[in-house]
């Protein structure tokens, strides 16, 4: 089995199965496990590097505008390696290489190359893709082992927060300009104990206006901007702390803004999200409890 991942969290998926020594080659967001880094790399990005946030948001919304494709593919590596099956996505053009230019590059393939097409926007639907990429190459036992790993941590999170008072959320995928988050996120924040006044379950994350998070009155403000290190997202924290009644937000004021990975987490839909909502968790927990006990 000779497997190409063009996805950040298929890539992390195939690893947790154990599949990481067929892996022939990655997208050049893959990162994670470690390892992965030293396989071939077969993806690059179109953006010009080290733009700011909202020169990101122009080129990308303008780029999708003319249908054209915010990411390039090595057709030429593709033929080299021969992969018997590659993982894509056709779900967001702004996360990998558009799925029409991956069936323009596999139909030049010869043998034909299985295409797998992920497009999870439910937290279930992420554990369906577990299982899709176990069946795909030929180890469904794994998979069900790890959709029960999976779901073994998530209901010992909701056992823990169950009786919790919810904690009013916002959480942001984008600061410049704010994103609410979307598809699985919601979710998370709920079994986290939060209630996210902007995003919709499976749905995709979307625009918002400042006003909305003014009027939500957030007593968590979650910050896990996508693609974003912490370091670079903290370039950016300043443009809210200079938005209007910024400082009247109870989450500001009780110092309840968290900042995370989204390079990392939340935004990869693969195994690290039961890291993402136990991080999550102790965040809101800690909203919870008495000023006087807050470290």
């Amino acid at each position: 089995m000779r497997i190409v991942s063009l996805l950040p969290s298929a890539t992390e998926i195939v690893c947790a199965l154990g599949l990481g020594e067929f892996l022939v080659a990655r997208s050049h967001e893959c990162d994670y496990p470690p390892e992965v880094q030293e396989r071939p790399v077969i993806t690059y990005s179109l953006i010009p590097p080290d733009l700011p946030s909202h020169e990101i948001d122009r080129v990308v919304s303008e780029t999708l505008m003319t249908h054209a494709t915010l990411y390039g593919l090595d057709v030429d590596l593709l033929q080299q390696l021969e992969p018997d099956l590659l993982i894509t996505q056709a779900l967001c053009d702004v996360c990998a290489v558009s799925f029409n230019s991956v069936q323009e590059a596999v139909a030049q393939l010869s043998p034909r190359t299985r295409v797998l097409n992920l497009e999870p926007t439910t937290l279930q639907g992420v554990l369906d893709t577990f299982q899709q990429v176990a069946d795909a190459a030929g180890v469904p036992e794994r998979g069900r082992a790890l959709v029960e790993q999976f779901q073994a941590r998530v209901d010992r999170v909701r056992q823990r927060t169950q009786n919790r008072p919810p904690v009013r959320v916002s959480f942001l995928e984008w600061i410049d300009p704010p994103f609410a988050c979307g598809h699985w996120t919601p979710e998370l924040v709920a079994l986290a104990g939060g209630v996210d006044g902007h995003g919709r379950a499976g749905q995709p994350s979307r625009r918002l206006e400042w006003q909305e998070v003014l009027a939500w009155q957030p007593e968590a403000l979650v910050i896990a901007c996508c693609g974003f290190t912490v370091e670079r997202t903290l370039q950016d924290l300043p443009l809210l702390a200079r938005m209007p009644g910024w400082d009247t937000l109870p989450a500001v004021r009780s110092g309840a803004v968290f900042i995370t990975d989204g390079n990392a987490y939340f935004s990869r839909p693969g195994p690290r999200l039961a890291d993402s909502l136990e991080w999550l968790a102790a965040q809101l927990e800690w909203c919870n409890a008495p000023a006087a006990s807050r470290v």
